[in-house]
């Protein structure tokens, strides 16, 4: 099988999905939306992005935004998938959520929209930015106040930068059990390296501790696995979650 040309690979933006009240975030949010659609879209990971935690910065919880990869057959299926996350959106998302969706190929995300994502990730933004940064993609708020469109615009901007954030879907990522082989890690395209300071190189045939919860990180537009030596042959992940969440 041939690997998509970029035009045929399609990121999906989601944020400001849900309140502090909400049973499932942003992540769960965009994920149970990708676990409804048809098999013209083929999901290749979720990502979650972090965006700062401000005082002057609106947000539920985490100010976490998150995006989906796809690949498709042709890229005029880009706007039918935009239309359905918005009415998706508007449909399940709760009133006190300011939801936003943004959709791009991975072909027409500019360099705009990548610069305005990475000044996301250092202070506030406003709504005009996105729209400004986002020309030739699609965006829109959906809800609320709509600043949602901030983070999902976001979402597709650190998405092809490729050098942050972590995998949250990923193949059978989710369905591994608590200790896995570096080989079955490779088989699903993550790479593992040691974060120690002076780090061996994890083998085929060592094992893995993930604890139940494996998030890859988003280096160099790939999935990959931080670990740290926990013996001969063992290895542990290095991020772990956090103790006030669920898996």
């Amino acid at each position: 099988m041939t690997r998509p040309d970029d035009t045929c690979v399609l990121y999906l933006g989601f944020d400001d999905t849900d309140t502090t009240t909400s049973a499932k975030g942003t992540g769960r949010c965009i994920r149970d939306f990708c676990a409804g659609l048809p098999d013209t879209y083929r999901l290749r990971c979720v990502l979650r992005h972090q965006l700062p935690k401000l005082p002057d910065i609106p947000f539920t919880s985490n100010n976490s935004s998150a995006c989906a990869v796809f690949d498709v057959d042709d890229p005029d299926l880009g706007r039918p998938l935009f239309d359905a996350a918005a009415a998706y959106l508007a449909a399940n998302t709760p009133e006190g959520s300011d939801p936003g969706v943004c959709l791009s190929a991975r072909a027409t995300v500019s360099d705009a929209l990548v610069a305005f994502a990475l000044d996301c990730n250092g202070g506030k933004v406003t709504q005009q930015a996105a729209m400004d940064a986002a020309s030739g993609v699609l965006l829109a708020g959906v809800g609320g106040t709509n600043d949602g469109l901030i983070g999902a615009a976001a979402a597709v901007g650190l998405t092809r930068h490729g050098w942050c954030g972590r995998f949250i879907e990923l193949g059978a990522m989710r369905k591994l059990p608590f200790t896995v082989p570096v080989a079955e890690l490779w088989r699903l395209g993550i790479q593992v390296v040691s974060v120690d300071r002076d780090p061996l190189t994890p083998l085929g045939h060592d094992m893995v501790a993930t604890g139940g919860w494996l998030r890859p990180s988003l280096w160099a537009g790939q999935p990959v696995l931080q670990v740290r030596a926990d013996g001969a042959g063992r290895w542990v992940a290095a991020l772990g979650k956090r103790k006030d969440k669920a898996a």
